[in-house]
């Protein structure tokens, strides 16, 4: 099921499907009609033909950036000026195993109605992409941002709590997406004063795992920073890395996104506090936005989350990720060994020894548990 933040992202969907029924008769008769259209070959074709109008077709258009997709429309930054655009019709009408057509950070080329609205007719190519496996629909590719130089997978300790496998997920996803990865810890202050309602127990769990995360992930080719919005602690390298770049924020509720942000750019957008029961966030931003920052560039707000599919996470990406598994691996018995139950693995006797650490093996485990889940579908 999903949670309350995919309730949110969906309404790039909830948009799209305003003419639902419209639809569904539509591509019933098209396809009683002519089941070829569906063959890889033409599928391909009528992407070129959708995305890549004749270039003097697109002389007589405007070239915008979305900013944000809501229920109204879609809200297109054009020459320092903010228009509200619909989708043209044809551009809904093909099937693709993607979610959603259109995302935050994409350029389209548009029609203009009026002073303050337009109808977008094409999208350009994508240079670089996030995005995860829809939690409904595993098949199909939910986009959370486009166009991005890097993204600011953000965490932060015990409110909410550090989750090492999440960064796990994003790092892959950002590189299968052709971004730059960075680590953002955020909340750091709270290492030396952790909030109430911890147990010393839960305290010290929490500092462990603190240690061992900067030991680990300070160290695996990744930039990574710690700050905190609250008391603008390494604010300033942040910003820096931002100048000139779209930038998107991501991680889950209450780790701090948004008041990062604000905390840069004296910004206002709204933010919520920890519910205290549980330590978790509340959902606070409801869509994903691409805000335009000082020094030519761009930052996108997301909503939380609560889980990260990979979209077609393979072996192969598990293999390039955990480079610190290969000096090992090449001992093991088996030469396919999947480092869970074969016996003789040398990959397991590392970390067994303490040389590998037992928080990238775990989110090991998990990543190549949801391979194994998704192939049985």
């Amino acid at each position: 099921m999903s949670d309350e933040t995919d309730k949110h992202l969906n309404l790039e969907e909830d948009f799209l499907s305003l003419d639902r029924k419209f639809e569904k008769k539509y591509k019933k008769a098209v396809t009683a009609k002519d089941r070829s259209k569906y063959k890889k070959t033409d599928q391909d074709k009528l992407k070129k033909r959708k995305h890549h109008q004749n270039p003097e077709d697109l002389e007589n258009l405007k070239k915008g950036r979305v900013l944000e997709i809501g229920q109204d429309g879609i809200l297109i930054d054009f020459q320092d000026s903010q228009l509200l655009c619909t989708l043209k019709g044809s551009l809904k009408k093909e099937r693709t195993r993607k979610k959603n057509l259109i995302a935050v950070g994409d350029f389209v080329y548009f029609d203009l109605l009026d002073s303050e609205t337009g109808v977008i007719t094409s999208i350009s190519d994508r240079f670089s992409t996030l995005s995860r496996e829809d939690n409904l629909r595993r098949r199909k590719e939910q986009i959370i941002a486009a166009n991005i130089d890097q993204i600011f997978i953000t965490m932060s300790v015990f409110s909410p709590r550090l989750k090492p496998a999440l960064i796990d997920r994003y790092i892959i996803s950002a590189k299968k997406g052709g971004m730059l990865p960075v680590i953002v810890l955020n909340k750091i202050d709270l290492l030396n004063s952790p909030p109430e309602g911890f147990s010393k127990e839960q305290i010290a769990d929490e500092l462990e795992k603190y240690k061992q995360f900067k030991e680990v992930y300070s160290q695996i080719g990744s930039p990574y920073l710690e700050l905190c919005a609250l008391k603008t602690t390494g604010l300033k390298k942040l910003k820096e890395l931002m100048k000139g770049k779209a930038s998107v924020f991501s991680g889950q509720s209450g780790v701090g996104k948004t008041s990062l942000i604000n905390a840069i750019f004296n910004t206002d957008f709204v933010t919520k506090s920890i519910v205290r029961k549980t330590h978790k966030g509340a959902h606070t931003t409801t869509s994903a936005k691409l805000i335009p920052i000082e020094g030519h560039g761009f930052c996108i707000d997301t909503p939380g989350i609560k889980s990260f599919g990979v979209w077609e996470l393979s072996t192969s990406d598990l293999h390039s990720h955990f480079r610190e598994f290969h000096k090992y691996e090449a001992k093991c018995k088996y030469p396919n060994c999947s480092h869970i139950h074969e016996p003789d693995c040398a990959v397991k006797e590392a970390l067994e020894n303490n040389l590998i650490s037992e928080l990238r093996y775990n989110s090991y485990c998990d990543l190549l548990e949801s391979i194994h889940e998704k192939k049985s579908y």
